[in-house]
């Protein structure tokens, strides 16, 4: 059965193309790659109509909370997708998340229909959507390759490249035309640990001068746009 409760610490680095390498050579001897290989992730953020979840990220709250969709791999109508609530209180990561067809997940996001379960996860993501009501959506797509511990799978590292975003799309099929947010030589590495790095990890980055770095791709792309108001409404456009 797929894990649906994580509780970890999630350290970001921003790499080049040769810090990239030279890490996956130190760690290979103790890490593994999982069976998906160079893979395509589709995420869905879902925001205020004013972005105002966006705006209270970039303060660095002590505590903050997001809801997404998601889907591992080329979406299609039949894919199973992942309804994520994701919070963070004092540098520590709560996920929680409920798998479901994407047609469930449609039509309870479009028309508010509420899927055949009487999941808790499911009735905290439903309290998120009807608080926060008017909900804006955010398409991120990227290619990650993502590893875990020979010695402790809780221990996960991902390389994330190409990531791009596309503002007010809620479709996880409709990548068309989206932005890149981060350079295309450089890679988000994050490393995902129940708690203190191992000796050997630690070693290996500092051998590697690797540094870690705040990086949100939703954050991110929010950055790189401009909030202008218009009466009650935000527009968004390029710096």
């Amino acid at each position: 059965m797929a894990k649906d409760v994580f509780r970890r610490l999630e350290t970001k680095y921003i790499l080049s193309k040769e810090q990239f390498e030279g890490i996956r050579e130190a760690l290979r001897p103790y890490m593994t790659d999982d069976e998906y290989g160079l893979s395509k992730i589709i995420s869905i953020y879902f925001d205020t109509k004013n972005y105002d979840l966006a705006r209270e990220s970039m303060e660095k709250p002590v505590y903050k909370e997001k809801v997404r969709l998601r889907c591992y791999g080329q979406a299609t109508p039949e894919s199973k997708v992942y309804l994520e609530l994701k919070k963070k209180y004092q540098g520590v990561v709560y996920k929680r998340r409920i798998a479901l067809s994407y047609a469930e997940a449609d039509l309870y996001l479009k028309k508010g229909i509420y899927p055949d379960t009487d999941s808790q996860i499911m009735k905290e993501i439903d309290y998120f959507f009807k608080y926060y009501k008017s909900i804006r959506p955010t398409y991120i797509e990227y290619m990650r390759i993502a590893s875990f511990c020979n010695e402790n799978k809780d221990i996960r590292i991902t390389y994330d490249k190409d990531v791009k975003v596309k503002f007010d799309e809620g479709c996880l099929m409709n990548g068309k035309d989206a932005e890149r947010i981060l350079d295309e030589d450089k890679y988000l590495m994050e490393i995902k640990a129940p708690g203190a790095m191992p000796l050997w990890l630690t070693k290996a980055l500092t051998d590697e001068k690797i540094y870690p770095g705040s990086f949100s791709k939703y954050g991110a792309a929010c950055k790189r746009l401009k909030m202008t108001y218009e009466g009650e409404n935000i527009c968004w456009t390029a710096f």
